[in-house]
């Protein structure tokens, strides 16, 4: 939507000039987020499909339409992940989630709250345990938001209280989406992920990853090749527009981590449950799909 609505204010010019103005700024478009990989594809895609129009207005009408088709596939998608997860979360019980991966964070329904929303939709009595997500606070903002929202029973918590939660069993099992998937099935996600991963493995609980097969890079073929972005301090050292940490202090913050995939229990996808060995399932999903891994 946002290259659509750039190629309607971009002013007009012969063909071949205004697609390669076009594609400039869907090259910049596309290096906002680093680490996620489905804002390539979906711009990539609106690439395409503007180069094989025969005028102007012709490939604006395109690239409206394109945006229009991907957001109804996404929800379609979502839903469909939502359907292939629910039954993997436990009939009773709790179940943590981190970030945002619901209907702010995609076109409708969401990737891992989608599982949840499903597995409360068909009946089960779980409740949820959302954490903060510092240092942008989505969890606490967003997902805290639309589980009030849709009357699942939540309750929100600092980052750091998740292996306490864990210890005391009142965690059944983790779910989280993801920016991207390598190859071999190592997930880059929200900062904290890895944490989650580790703390699950270590209290036995099962760590379930949510995402479309679009999220899944097999041009990438681990997680340490997966570039992942640092963000400015002043995320980390200030709250609400006011300084929380000490003048002169280094900063670090990295948006995202990886998370190795001997951690993730499944991967769940539109295409279905995937489990390891990740690199032969995420080939047989993709082929399935007809994408070339």
């Amino acid at each position: 939507y946002a290259l659509a609505a750039h190629a309607i204010r971009l002013p007009d010019a012969p063909l071949p000039r205004w697609l390669a103005a076009l594609e400039t700024d869907a090259a910049r478009l596309a290096a906002a987020r680093p680490t996620a990989v489905n804002l390539a594809w979906a711009v990539e895609r609106a690439l395409q499909t503007a180069c094989g129009a025969r005028s102007l207005s012709e490939a604006r009408e395109r690239l409206l339409a394109l945006a229009h088709g991907l957001r109804e596939q996404d929800i379609a998608t979502n839903r469909a992940i939502g359907q292939n997860g629910a039954s993997l979360l436990p009939e009773r019980g709790g179940v943590l989630t981190h970030c945002n991966t619901g209907a702010l964070a995609t076109a409708g329904y969401g990737t891992a709250l989608g599982v949840i929303r499903a597995a409360w939709e068909a009946g089960r009595g779980i409740s949820v345990f959302c954490t903060e997500t510092r240092p942008w606070l989505q969890g606490a903002r967003l997902t805290a938001y639309e589980l009030v929202r849709l009357g699942i029973p939540a309750r929100l918590l600092a980052d750091s209280a998740a292996g306490v939660l864990m210890a005391k069993g009142a965690v059944g099992a983790v779910v989280v989406g993801a920016d991207r998937i390598a190859g071999n099935g190592d997930t880059a996600n929200k900062v904290g992920t890895y944490t989650l991963a580790v703390l699950a493995h270590a209290h036995g609980i099962p760590f379930y990853v949510a995402a479309p097969m679009s999220t899944v890079d097999p041009a990438t073929p681990t997680g340490e090749a997966i570039v992942i972005e640092e963000r400015p301090e002043d995320e980390v050292t200030h709250l609400g527009g006011q300084r929380i940490a000490a003048e002169g202090i280094g900063v670090r913050n990295p948006a995202f981590d990886v998370t190795p995939a001997r951690l993730i229990s499944a991967i769940i996808t539109e295409r279905g449950v995937l489990r390891a060995p990740y690199l032969a399932a995420i080939a047989t999903a993709g082929a399935a799909q007809g994408v070339s891994a």
